[in-house]
């Protein structure tokens, strides 16, 4: 995670789950288990896009995506940081505002992203 949006002194709680489906739900469900159902689903949806396309690139996605999520989630008041970007972007009273709150958690997002890409 980029130092400019970790916050300091923040530490993972979990380590770095592997990158399977197994392994991303049991760290899901130790660091947001709030999460679960909708793991359980992209799962699901993840598996149902690849058979109905006859490829494994919506299952990728899918594990790209909630390796992210938990990556976030690891470090408690980084994820803290994100949920309150995403809150305060849905009740943005105008659109600059709304974007400056989607960038600062699309900021953590792509850190994150970055971070289990490069693990």
């Amino acid at each position: 995670m980029s130092a400019q949006y970790a916050e300091p002194g923040d530490a993972p709680v979990i380590p770095r789950p592997e990158r399977t489906p197994a392994a991303l739900r049991a760290a899901c469900a130790i660091v947001a288990p709030h999460l679960l159902p909708a793991y359980d689903q992209a799962k699901d949806q993840a598996l149902a896009a690849a058979l109905e396309h006859d490829s494994v690139k919506p299952v990728h996605a899918y594990l790209a995506h909630w390796a992210a999520l938990i990556e976030i989630e690891r470090y408690p008041e980084t994820a803290k940081a994100y949920r309150r970007a995403e809150y305060l972007a849905q009740i943005a009273i105008t659109p600059g505002e709304a974007r400056d709150h989607l960038t600062t958690a699309s900021g953590i997002y792509r850190d994150a992203a970055e971070a289990v890409r490069g693990a």
